[in-house]
């Protein structure tokens, strides 16, 4: 957790605003936590470390409220501290860091191309970037906010409108490795618990001008190449893809956990990588964020979270605050029951809404969050603890703890010893009902009890 509530520079971005404190569920102050209390314990770990939050630097300090309809609306003072790119970064950077210590979030993650400026060239580019990252190496000294996870930012450039590892043209490809490089080196230097792969724009539009066979075979190449320069450094990150499967490609490569999970087990690269799983990137997916948490977990590959929500009514990616407590009940249930998300943490990769331009926002945004989590962990653990679901889903599948029914499980049962079994004793099965109104009201019970 952060050490101070000021940064290392004498001007107070945030003035007026006091550390955020727990307060509980009985206080009105809009700027306290009613259930996020970072101390408190929620089985063997505190919610600190069951919760691991992190901030997203796009989002909280490069976001201006833009969408595909206008330009922002959100101007940030420190924004015209200067002319020097590099320098209005820095004070900018000072901000980001007042903000988490005021916060209370003991992590925070970026996109290279979020920190510094891009220059005219890579090499120009890496000058900035390493200026910003020395900053921010001060700053992470000083208070003891750590670094979640960084990535490379292989989208937003023109010289990436047909994808990055994906390109049609080789000399897209090494640019976009020497970029990956630069992030995972800087990433290593702040200390990142882990590194995340995006797809961007990592698919196609049409089937008409594409060699899809061709792509993904240089996406498993480009991973791997990833996954040897680690090696060599000394990285010990972790490696995280974050699938998503529209916007901006109409088809992307990474659409699902699922389709993730079979890419990388068909090119040999299981066992280097593990999920961030967004909340809003499920919902485009056709899938609760439960679901994809599921098939992520039940695989070993459950990593980190991406702590957002998406607007139903809304076609696109609208990355909002979640306060939705039983949707994250349910995902904090199976993420307990997975063990939890070891290096990973909960990042609020959420931005403001458009007409949200003071900057208590940004505080009542993340407290909003925070809460939600915070009082979704320990309702999860409850239910988790007292077994009633568990019970239910271990009672509907008990026939195969024993008898024939373990032999199917364990590969001992042949289509010969079912048949005889049927055509025997067996004879024709009974309905059991799968109870789902009960269980459905018993979980509504469960969250108001």
């Amino acid at each position: 957790m952060a050490k101070a509530t000021t940064t290392t520079k004498a001007v107070e971005h945030f003035a007026g605003v006091p550390k955020i404190a727990y307060e509980g569920p009985k206080s009105n102050n809009p700027l306290a936590f009613k259930h996020y209390n970072a101390s408190e314990k929620v089985g063997d770990k505190t919610m600190a470390e069951h919760l691991r939050f992190g901030i997203a630097y796009w989002h909280s300090f490069r976001g201006t409220g833009a969408d595909p309809f206008g330009p922002g609306t959100i101007v940030r003072k420190w924004e015209s501290s200067s002319k020097d790119a590099v320098s209005v970064a820095k004070v900018r950077m000072d901000a980001a860091f007042e903000f988490y210590q005021k916060i209370g979030a003991p992590f925070w993650c970026f996109h290279d191309r979020d920190i510094a400026p891009e220059g005219a060239s890579l090499a120009e580019s890496n000058k900035n970037l390493d200026a910003v990252v020395a900053h921010a190496k001060s700053l992470q000294q000083a208070t003891g906010v750590k670094l979640l996870w960084g990535t490379a930012n292989l989208f937003s450039n023109p010289r990436f409108m047909c994808g990055a590892s994906t390109n049609p043209d080789a000399h897209v490809f090494a640019y976009a490795a020497a970029q990956v490089k630069k992030a995972i080196d800087v990433t290593q230097e702040l200390g990142g618990e882990n590194y995340v792969f995006w797809g961007g724009r990592e698919g196609y539009e049409t089937l008409l001008n594409t060699n899809l066979k061709r792509e993904q075979d240089h996406l498993a190449r480009f991973l791997g190449l990833a996954v040897d320069y680690a090696k060599k450094i000394g990285f010990k990150g972790q490696f995280l893809i974050e699938p998503k499967p529209k916007e901006p490609t109409k088809h992307q490569y990474d659409f699902d956990v699922a389709t993730c999970i079979g890419f990388l087990r068909t090119y040999g690269l299981h066992k280097y990588f593990k999920f961030n799983i967004e909340t809003n990137h499920a919902t485009l997916a056709g899938h609760t964020f439960q679901h994809e948490i599921e098939v992520a977990g039940s695989a070993g590959m459950l990593g980190s979270i991406d702590a957002n929500t998406g607007d139903l009514l809304v076609g696109w990616d609208t990355d909002q605050f979640s306060t939705d407590t039983k949707e994250l009940t349910l995902a904090m249930m199976s993420i307990l029951k997975y063990g939890g998300l070891g290096s990973g943490g909960f990042n609020f990769d959420a931005k403001l809404r458009r007409p949200s331009t003071d900057l208590a926002d940004l505080f009542h945004a993340h407290i909003g969050g925070m809460d939600t989590y915070a009082q979704a962990l320990k309702l999860a653990h409850r239910i988790n603890t007292e077994g009633k679901f568990s019970n239910h889903v271990a009672a509907r599948y008990a026939t195969y703890d024993s008898g024939y029914g373990k032999d199917i499980e364990t590969g001992k049962a042949s289509f010969e010893s079912l048949e005889k079994l049927v055509l025997g004793a067996l004879g024709e099965p009974t309905l059991k009902s799968g109870k789902q109104e009960y269980l459905e009201n018993l979980l509504n019970q469960e969250l108001f009890r």
